[in-house]
């Protein structure tokens, strides 16, 4: 086999000596237009378990790399006056330069060809006289560019600018400054790659950067290889404490966007992209070379293992495309968590150490508590200390708070899990921190909700939730959106809305909440499981809505509202609240999202008035607010009103953070107590950026902007899936409450379940008196028996792993990791 790669990157590198390590007779030849010990960049950074892979992987190589890595534990975070560290991390850096002289001298031994200070041939060329062409030719790949066509590449630019130096300060640990300036919030990532030195990048975002005056000469030219000395001087002003008097180093050092590229294909014909090339992940998870090397090894692996080149490379795309979709979804939350560094500022400094080391999402609650367990009672303790006990922390009769039966022993934390704490939101005690989401169950016979929806939402409450929210229930028949939809607008509906609050209030410690909700110009449709949004073939009725927009093309054209239709439903919005109060609900959610009548006032795709409720964002208000004012009004005062908005439309022109924040804040002003943070479902053409949790950033984004101006709860929901992901949310303070929907089908006791996982019982988690025998985990075979002792002496616990870099020979003096800076 013949192999042509372009480039002598890592990606480039590592892939020729594993192919070659696994096919000696493959002739593989490598083109770097650059010398051998030219390199832009100072340290990268790997994780153990991309160690772990080049250990299995190539062990001579492993072992020559591992002599010459920089490791250690510990993570600093300085903020103001403060240094908070976080241990267990496990970390391992090489010089940029050094990995490159190491995998050089490996494809030498090996046979690899490297053809050093010269252009590759032209890729046509090379895809006529070789089996297979490896473009591992970097960011702005020029293979890529060629055959854009197939690989369809997409580069998408963010609003931070940052520049990558280096120093001679040796860190002893990856170290984050923070700093308050003049001009706005800046901060440096810095950590050892060897005993000479430490990469150091400063990082701001745009509006910063040009205020502290480096856009100044932001249209300079630098050829490449020329640093920009007068930022670097500029650094050296405003952050030079950072460093304590130590030197800032550059190579090809300049102000940079970073851009996130994808390919819709990374193979055309015998051509394939590596590293880089196909994708780019930003640098805040460390995961550039990381992914570079681990798609060198799936290529490696995949040419071995397959019969032929097509096969390997689609095998090769199969298998790491999710890995890299993975990767950039959690390097795309931590790059816009430093765009938004400036809204948690103001956060306590261990509630900001916890909130940057759980940036990505990759790192949470459960998964510190196992690095750090130290770290984590201490923020289990900050929380505890920050929380307000509850006017009432009684659970009602059917409801058992205590810690066990009579007899039983069961052991139990010291300290609650923070989705275990009690809340008030307004005047209602929730007795924690979860919310059975609101889940349309499309089972009501003509608006009647029967012993279905007594049994699903009594279980739910029975299974441990502090709320239980209902479906959205629909204010007018017309305002249904399938026949099976609940609704209380007449009183036999009322009553059977009734017997379940009665339920739930006597059987559980549960509160009930009520969401309504008008369909707009998505009603009329089939049942979810016969066509979701498909409209009805028999019995349908007439939509409305702002405009004469239809939801899709097969939907009705909804008629527009009339001045005198929009009385009429916010009549009919004030009846049904006034129903609810009766029927005993705690709490009144106006839903204002999904594309719903209200939510389709608020977006701009779907609302194209030219009177005072179309047009710029506050005349899209108008309505809703209308509708919000007439609802409170109608609702007891003592009683808490929540509004569930989408935070996005997920379409080019439609609303985004900036909106939802005004959007959310407009309700705050009219006196909400909560919003519910959704996102999209506006238009059916949509391109949700679907993951896990992967709506949460739109409420932490609105938690930590309203939080300055109003006292009005927030509400994640979206994807979270897990008690683990719930406490990570809380304790960074991206949410007050967590809305949990499908977990809660899969089983309905999923909080209480929750509860036992962890260790915890009281008031917060109240199982039912008949369930209290089951409040402890039932074994389920023998390895839960009781273990025999197998070693001699028992070794004591060691802790947490607080290692931190310390090169070998005389070490440069730095400041103490005590102190800030």
């Amino acid at each position: 086999m013949r192999i042509a790669v372009i480039g002598g990157g890592p990606a480039g590198l590592y892939f020729a000596a594993l192919a070659r390590s696994l096919d000696p007779a493959a002739d593989i030849t490598v083109w770097e237009r650059n010398a051998p010990d030219d390199t832009f960049g100072f340290g990268v950074v790997l994780s153990d378990e991309t160690l772990g892979g080049i250990e299995h992987a190539d062990p001579v190589f492993y072992a020559q790399m591992a002599e010459q890595c920089a490791r250690w534990d510990d993570i600093d975070i300085h903020l103001r006056d403060s240094v908070v560290t976080v241990g267990g991390q496990g970390f391992a850096a090489i010089g940029r330069k050094k990995l490159l002289q190491l995998l050089q001298q490996r494809c030498g031994e090996l046979g690899v060809r490297i053809c050093f200070r010269a252009e590759a041939p032209d890729p046509d060329d090379l895809r006529r006289g070789y089996d297979l062409v490896v473009a591992a030719d970097g960011a702005n790949s020029g293979v890529r560019a060629r055959y854009a066509g197939a690989f369809c590449p997409s580069r998408v630019l963010h609003r931070n600018k940052y520049i990558w130096l280096g120093t001679d300060l040796v860190f002893d640990a990856f170290t984050f400054h923070i700093r308050e300036t003049p001009y706005g919030v800046m901060q440096v990532h810095g950590y050892p790659y060897d005993a000479t030195g430490s990469t150091f990048i400063v990082e701001m975002h745009e509006d910063v950067w040009r205020r502290a005056g480096f856009g100044e000469w932001a249209g300079s030219a630098f050829p490449p290889g020329v640093s920009d000395e007068r930022s670097v001087a500029r650094i050296a002003e405003l952050l030079g404490e950072v460093l304590g008097g130590h030197a800032i180093l550059v190579n090809n050092s300049k102000w940079q966007s970073f851009g996130t590229i994808t390919n819709a294909a990374w193979r055309h014909d015998n051509v394939v992209l590596l590293g880089d090339a196909a994708h780019t992940a930003h640098f805040s998870i460390g995961s550039g070379t990381k992914l570079a090397m681990e798609d060198g090894l799936a290529l490696a692996a995949c040419l071995h293992e397959q019969p032929g080149i097509e096969a390997a490379l689609r095998a090769y795309e199969a298998e790491r495309r999710p890995v890299v979709a993975s990767t950039q979804r959690a390097a795309r939350a931590s790059l816009e968590w430093f765009e938004n560094i400036g809204h948690y500022i103001r956060q306590d400094p261990e509630q900001f150490a916890f909130n940057i080391v759980t940036r990505s999402r990759r790192i949470t609650y459960d998964n510190l508590r196992l690095r750090d367990p130290e770290f984590m009672a201490r923020m289990d303790a900050w929380f505890a200390a920050r929380q307000v006990a509850p006017a009432s922390a009684v659970a009602p009769g059917g409801a058992h708070s205590s810690t066990a039966d009579p007899g039983d022993s069961l052991t139990t934390r010291s300290t609650p899990p923070p989705m275990f704490h009690p809340f008030r939101l307004g005047n209602l005690d929730l007795c924690n921190r979860v919310i059975v989401s609101p889940m349309d169950m499309y089972s009501a016979a003509d608006g009647v909700p029967g012993d279905f929806h007594l049994v699903h939402l009594g279980a739910r409450a029975l299974g441990g939730a502090a709320l239980v929210m209902t479906e959205m229930v629909c204010v007018s028949a017309a305002g249904r959106i399938t026949p099976g939809c609940a609704g209380i607008y007449d009183p036999e509906q009322e009553r059977a809305w009734a017997r379940i609050v009665d339920f739930v209030h006597l059987h559980s410690a549960a509160k009930i909440g009520i969401q309504l909700g008008h369909s707009g110009r998505k009603g009329s449709t089939k049942l979810m499981w016969d066509g979701m949004d498909e409209p009805l073939e028999h019995g349908n009725w007439e939509v409305a809505g702002p405009s004469p927009i239809p939801y899709s093309p097969a939907n009705q054209t909804p008629r527009e509202l009339s001045r005198a239709d929009l009385d009429q439903i916010t009549e009919q919005f004030v009846t049904a609240t006034r129903a609810a109060a009766r029927a005993g609900f705690d709490l009144l959610e106006l839903h204002c999202a999904h594309g719903y009548l209200l939510s389709s006032f608020l977006s701009p795709l779907s609302n194209h008035r030219r009177d005072g409720y179309g047009g710029p964002l506050a005349n899209r208000l108008r309505y809703p607010l209308e509708v919000f004012d007439a609802v409170r009004a109608a609702w007891p005062a003592e009683r808490p009103v929540s509004v569930r908005i989408s935070a996005t439309d997920w379409h080019e022109g439609g609303n985004d953070v900036e909106d939802a924040v005004q959007i959310a804040a407009a309700f705050a002003e009219h006196g909400a107590d909560a919003i519910h943070v959704s996102t999209g479902q506006v238009v059916k053409d949509e391109r949700p950026e679907f993951g896990r949790s992967y709506q949460t950033p739109y409420a932490d984004r609105i938690r930590n902007d309203l939080a300055r101006r109003y006292r009005v709860a927030v509400i994640a929901v979206g994807a979270i899936s897990s008690y683990d992901d719930v406490n990570s949310l809380l304790l960074a303070g991206r949410a007050d409450l967590v809305a949990v929907g499908r977990p809660h089908l899969y089983d309905p006791n999923w909080t209480l379940h929750a509860a036992t996982e962890q260790d915890y019982h009281g008031p917060g988690a109240a199982w039912p008196a008949p369930y209290l025998a089951g409040s402890r985990k039932p074994p389920t075979g023998r390895t839960d028996g009781p273990r025999p002792r197998l070693t001699l002496l028992r070794r004591p616990d060691a802790g947490t792993r607080h290692a931190r870099w310390h090169p070998p020979g005389p070490q440069p003096s730095q400041p103490s990791a005590d102190e800030p800076g």
